[in-house]
């Protein structure tokens, strides 16, 4: 069965969830625990490293995922950049998720609204 585990600061979309049963195969999406969420979601900016600091999520990993499985990893740039490399020691397979970026400006007479939509794409591979 294949396996998605979820580190992201929010949920996966409709849109995210059918695109990973199609194309990658996902059978079962696993998320963080709340604890290790709130953890991936508060990244302190002001420690010099992080190594520490994400322990628990590596810790996550190792007890809870197989070779081949699939982990979405997004949020604090060096933070990916070390879960990522984490999970290629493992040999788990670190994915990404690809946006179009849609804005539209809307005038109403006296200003103008920006309104931003960001449309899933694709998982694409580290």
């Amino acid at each position: 069965m294949r396996r998605m585990i979820i580190i992201l600061s929010h949920k996966l979309t409709e849109e995210q969830i059918n695109d990973a049963k199609e194309h990658l195969g996902v059978e079962e999406f696993i998320y963080l625990p709340k604890s290790l969420q709130k953890l991936w979601s508060n990244i302190p900016p002001d420690i010099d490293d992080i190594d520490d600091y994400l322990k628990p999520i590596k810790n996550f990993l190792e007890n809870n995922t197989k070779p081949d499985d699939y982990v979405l990893v997004q949020g604090d740039f060096g933070a990916t950049y070390k879960i990522v490399n984490f999970a290629l020691d493992k040999n788990l397979i670190p994915v990404y998720a690809t946006t179009k970026r849609i804005a539209k400006d809307i005038y109403d007479g006296r200003k103008t609204i920006t309104i931003r939509e960001f449309k899933h794409c694709k998982f694409r591979r580290y």
